[in-house]
């Protein structure tokens, strides 16, 4: 089996876990996927809520819950998400990186229970998170992605778990606009560019789209794409059209 790259949109917090409505799309568009995807023998997800100086990758065999939001009812301090770790794939990973850090302490944030919940609620799949490099290069997280193609031929299922539209002040307003106009470029752009450098020249050049830096004021919500799309190197398939928290959102698939 081939593996799988997907890039999702997760949500608000752990409201998908909450039973809010206005993540209803995305919960059963996570619940159907995690059905009609070959199940990995692990997972390795690049999570938009962890930032490091160099690629930083969880090396504990069970690393432990981290709370990483605030303001939030009781049960969202009670998720459980039992996944083990796999501390030999973080070796291989970071020495495909070149320079990387393992760190056996870091705990699992929502950017993986959140989706990863919906996608296998058994926890039973071994999972790494990658986290984000602070510079929030465009191009360094693209290559991040370009050093991982020798993993492709393995049974990994690769998650860019970010949110393709993510202004905080912006919410909670009806959709507009402004943001259907940046997710129509990314959707030409990965799904649409048949040629590899026309797609890595227009997502390293993200900040010319049409209200970019409206739909993302700081981009690490975006660059796990940037990590997808590097790693793929192919067109994309659109796999999620919908709103999420009143937004369009879109979802990708390589595979």
């Amino acid at each position: 089996m081939k593996a799988r790259v997907v890039y999702l949109s997760h949500g608000g917090g752990p409201l998908p876990l909450l039973g809010d409505a206005l993540h209803a799309h995305m919960v059963k568009f996570l619940k159907q996927l995690g059905t009609t995807l070959p199940r990995p023998k692990a997972i390795v997800v690049v999570s938009a809520h962890w930032e490091e100086d160099i690629p930083t990758l969880t090396s504990a065999a069970y690393p432990p819950m981290l709370y990483d939001y605030y303001g939030f009812p009781r049960d969202a301090y009670t998720i459980s998400y039992p996944a083990s770790g796999d501390p030999l794939l973080a070796e291989r990973i970071a020495k495909l990186l070149g320079t990387a850090h393992l760190d056996e302490t870091r705990g699992f944030d929502h950017g993986m229970y959140v989706p990863l919940t919906l996608l296998y609620p058994d926890a039973s799949i071994p999972t790494i998170q990658l986290s984000l490099r602070s510079s929030l290069s465009a191009k360094e997280h693209y290559e991040m992605g370009e050093a991982l193609r020798p993993l492709l031929d393995e049974e990994i299922l690769f998650i860019g778990s970010g949110f393709s539209f993510h202004n905080m002040r912006q919410f909670w307003k009806e959709d507009d606009e402004q943001n259907h106009a940046f997710q129509e470029f990314l959707m030409d752009t990965c799904t649409k560019l048949k040629d590899e450098e026309q797609r890595k020249r227009a997502l390293l050049d993200w900040e010319s789209a049409p209200f970019a830096r409206y739909c993302h004021p700081r981009e690490e919500h975006l660059l796990p794409l940037h990590v997808c799309q590097g790693l793929a190197g192919e067109q994309a398939q659109l796999v999620f059209d919908r709103p999420i928290l009143k937004r369009k959102c879109v979802a990708f698939l390589w595979s």
